[in-house]
């Protein structure tokens, strides 16, 4: 169960295997977690496959907007190309809120190699695209989306989250811990460049030896 006071959570793409699960252990931890889709009835049929996952609870399905409207976090898990439209589409109802971005910037077929958008960042780009009033958090770019939905498999991959708001940062944090992954306090959203980089060199290591899922572990932290 959740350390903190539980939380009301959008995921917006969590239809998709990455925001499926990580609303499955988020629901699992004691948060009210909200699916959201484009479609509202897909995030329904979603929501109530994975409710059937859970040994206690639901989770529910929504619009996007409607979903974001109704939450206190929103976490963003989409395809890169549709990063930015969401967040667009989005802007009015994240205002007042954390929105966690776990976009990885990756371009076909060259995904397994480093192609950072101009500027350095795909989440810094949101966060200025959304203004001070939305406190954009970078986090779980490294993730390997298979093994979430999987309640009882531990995650051998701590998660970088980066955000200029250090408050925002630190509540993330706790969120990856009721995830069941170590969350790492990486400073500023600036940083996430290299959170973004490492997952196409994630995927080059896991082609290079023959691996399902290469993570990276933070050294030296009691």
């Amino acid at each position: 169960m959740t350390t903190q006071q539980p939380e009301t959570i959008a995921v917006i793409g969590g239809t998709g295997a990455e925001g499926g699960g990580l609303a499955l252990r988020w629901a699992a931890a004691g948060h009210r977690v909200i699916i959201g889709s484009r479609d509202g009835a897909k995030a329904a049929q979603a929501a109530a496959e994975l409710s059937a996952l859970l040994p206690s609870g639901s989770i529910q399905g929504d619009d996007s907007a409607a979903a974001a409207s109704k939450a206190t976090i929103v976490v963003l898990a989409v395809p890169f190309p549709g990063q930015m439209p969401t967040a667009k589409s989005l802007k009015d109802v994240l205002q007042g809120k954390i929105f966690v971005d776990v976009t990885v910037p990756l371009v076909p077929p060259k995904v397994s190699t480093v192609q950072l958008p101009e500027g350095g960042s795909s989440v810094v780009a949101v966060q200025k695209e959304l203004g001070e009033g939305v406190k954009v958090v970078s986090a779980f770019q490294n993730v390997s989306a298979h093994k979430l939905k999987k309640l009882d498999t531990q995650i051998a991959c701590d998660v970088l989250v980066c955000a200029d708001d250090k408050d925002a940062r630190l509540r993330v944090v706790q969120l990856v811990a009721d995830a069941g992954l170590k969350g790492i306090n990486a400073g500023p959203l600036a940083n996430s460049a290299a959170a973004e980089a490492l997952t196409s060199l994630l995927i080059f290591i896991n082609r290079a030896y023959k691996v399902p899922d290469a993570g990276i572990s933070i050294t030296g932290i009691p």
